[in-house]
C-alpha cells in the first residue's frame, strides 16, 4: 500500500523532473524555425517578390490564376451569374406585380392635389418680368413665349380638333373611363387684346403687358363647385396705387364650367386648359411692383402661406421706358 500511495503521489505532482528539458526543446526548435523563416524573409531580393507576383497571377505550372483553377473561376461566375439573374426577376417581378395595381387613366392617391395651383406665362426667368419699353430685345423673348405657348389654342386648331360645348354647365361624359373623351373649344380668340392676333407684342411695346393664367390640371375636378372660379390682380405690397388698371379677357375674367372636368392624358388627348388673360394697361413704370393674383370661387383655397401657387400666384413687374 505504501509503494501505491508513493506512486500515485508521484503522478499527482505538477511538474516531473523529466518533462523540463522536453519543454525546453521544443521551445528553442520553435525559435530555432522563427528565425529561419525570418533569415529566409529578410533574403528575399525585389525580383523573388515580383516572381511570386507574377506566379500568383498565372502559375503556368498547376495552371491557375489568381489561386484559381479555370474550373474554380468558371463555377463562382456562373454562381453569381445565376444569383443576380435570379435578383433581377425577382426585381422585375415585384415591378410587374406593382403595375398590375396601377391604374392608368385615375391616380389612385390623389390627397396631395385635391385643389388647384396656379401657373403663369410667359414664365422665363422666373418670376420676375422685367423689360424696357425702348429696348425691344429686353421684351422679344415674352413675346416669343406667349406665341410658342398659345399655338394649340389657334382658332383653326381648335375647331378641327375639339368641339363647341353649352356654356355655364359641366362637360360630363359617360362610358368608360378608357374611352376616349370630346374637349370643349378655347379658342385663343377669345383672349381678345392679349390673344396676340391683333397685336402681335401682347402690350410689351407699349409698356402694357399681358400675362395669362391658368390652373393646373386635376383627374375629375369640377372647379368652383357649380359656380365659375374668377380671377382678381391686386399690388400685393406697397402702394395699391401701382397699378391703376387692369383688363380680364375672356371679359368675364373666369374659368369657364364647361372645361371640366379634366379626365386625364390618356383620354383626354386633345384637351386645352381655359386661360384668363390679364392685361396690365396702367402699371407704374421704372419700379418693382409685387402683384398677386387669386382664385375666388367655392372651394378654393388661396391663403395658404407656405405655398404660394395654392389659389394664387405672385409676380413682380419692372417695366422701364
Amino acid at each position: 500500500m505504501d509503494m501505491n500511495a508513493t506512486s500515485r503521489g508521484a503522478e499527482g505532482q505538477p511538474g516531473s523532473p523529466h518533462q523540463k528539458p522536453e519543454n525546453k526543446q521544443e521551445q528553442q526548435m520553435q525559435n530555432s524555425g522563427r528565425e529561419g523563416r525570418e533569415e529566409v524573409m529578410a533574403k528575399k531580393t525585389w525580383a523573388d517578390v515580383i516572381q511570386e507576383m507574377k506566379n500568383f497571377l498565372w502559375d503556368p505550372e498547376n495552371r491557375t490564376c489568381l489561386g484559381r483553377t479555370a474550373k474554380s473561376w468558371g463555377l463562382i461566375l456562373l454562381f453569381y451569374f445565376i444569383l443576380y439573374l435570379f435578383l433581377a426577376g425577382l426585381f422585375a417581378f415585384c415591378m410587374y406585380v406593382m403595375v398590375l395595381t396601377l391604374n392608368p387613366y385615375t391616380p389612385i392617391y390623389r390627397d396631395r392635389v385635391a385643389l388647384p395651383g396656379v401657373m403663369i406665362r410667359p414664365y422665363i426667368h422666373g418670376f420676375t418680368i422685367a423689360f424696357n419699353v425702348s429696348e425691344p430685345s429686353s421684351w422679344l423673348p415674352y413675346v416669343d413665349s406667349m406665341h410658342r405657348f398659345l399655338t394649340a389654342y389657334n382658332d383653326t386648331i381648335q375647331e378641327e380638333k375639339n368641339i363647341e360645348c353649352i356654356a355655364g354647365q359641366y362637360f360630363i361624359q359617360e362610358g368608360d373611363e378608357s374611352e376616349q373623351k370630346r374637349a370643349c373649344q378655347f379658342k385663343r380668340s377669345l383672349l381678345q387684346n392679349c390673344s396676340g392676333i391683333e397685336d402681335p407684342t401682347f402690350g410689351y411695346s407699349r409698356g402694357q403687358p399681358c400675362i395669362l393664367l391658368k390652373m393646373n390640371r386635376i383627374i375629375g375636378y369640377q372647379a368652383g363647385a357649380g359656380t365659375p372660379v374668377s380671377v382678381d390682380c391686386r399690388v400685393q405690397k406697397g402702394n395699391v396705387s401701382d397699378l391703376k388698371s387692369v383688363d380680364f379677357y375672356p371679359e368675364s375674367g373666369t374659368f369657364d364650367l364647361m372645361y371640366y372636368p379634366y379626365y386625364g392624358k390618356h383620354t383626354h388627348v386633345n384637351y386645352t386648359s381655359p386661360l384668363v388673360a390679364m392685361h396690365f394697361t396702367d402699371v407704374r413704370k421704372n419700379y418693382f411692383v409685387p402683384i398677386q393674383c387669386k382664385l375666388n370661387g367655392k372651394g378654393i383655397v388661396n391663403d395658404v402661406h407656405n405655398d404660394r401657387f395654392l389659389g394664387r400666384i405672385v409676380f413682380t413687374f419692372n417695366i422701364g421706358m
